[in-house]
């Protein structure tokens, strides 16, 4: 908290210092800092410095799935895709039912309307082992409209809005209901 009001004064080093300098009493301390020094750069845009903090955090932490996830999504906010895709790709061999990766890669490949069979193929993966989850069912309908399948889309994103009325998914079926 002191940190988060350190940073809301202007004052983002001083932040930073103090969650780098706190006491680590477990061993899972140290993972923490990197979290909370992340999430707060995250707060305030610092997209590369998010992006750095996370690199630094796998660099210690390896194996860690969530850790190298936050830095693929910091890669995208970035514009390091083929950073962003390597870092997904890595979630995804050390974690084969990590369902989110395949949905961030395959939603970020469709919305730049990139290698969009894959892009559905990876979204497809995802909606297998979580068939309720209307963030990812949003891709999916995000993808089908890249693809041209305007009724299915349609379909699949009124559905998604009708299980979480979220602003994105609104957006996402707004734009296929005006094409």
């Amino acid at each position: 908290r002191r940190a988060s009001l350190l940073a809301r004064q202007g004052q983002m080093a001083k932040a930073r210092a103090l969650l780098r300098n706190h006491p680590e009493r477990r061993p899972e301390d140290a993972r923490l800092k990197f979290v909370a020094e992340a999430q707060l750069l995250r707060e305030f845009k610092e997209w590369q410095k998010a992006y750095d903090v996370y690199g630094d955090a796998v660099a210690r932490f390896p194996k860690d799935t969530d850790l190298i996830y936050d830095q693929a999504m910091m890669a995208e906010k970035i514009n390091r895709i083929d950073d962003m895709e390597r870092l997904f790709r890595q979630v995804i061999e050390l974690k084969p039912d990590h369902y989110h990766a395949y949905n961030a890669l395959g939603y970020s490949l469709a919305d730049r309307g990139q290698r969009l069979p894959e892009a559905r193929q990876l979204i497809e993966k995802a909606v297998a082992m979580a068939p309720d989850d209307a963030y990812i069912r949003d891709s999916l309908g995000w993808v089908l409209f890249k693809q041209g399948e305007m009724q299915k889309a349609r379909e699949v994103l009124k559905d998604a809005f009708e299980k979480r009325p979220d602003a994105e998914i609104a957006a996402h079926l707004g734009e296929v209901l005006w094409v």
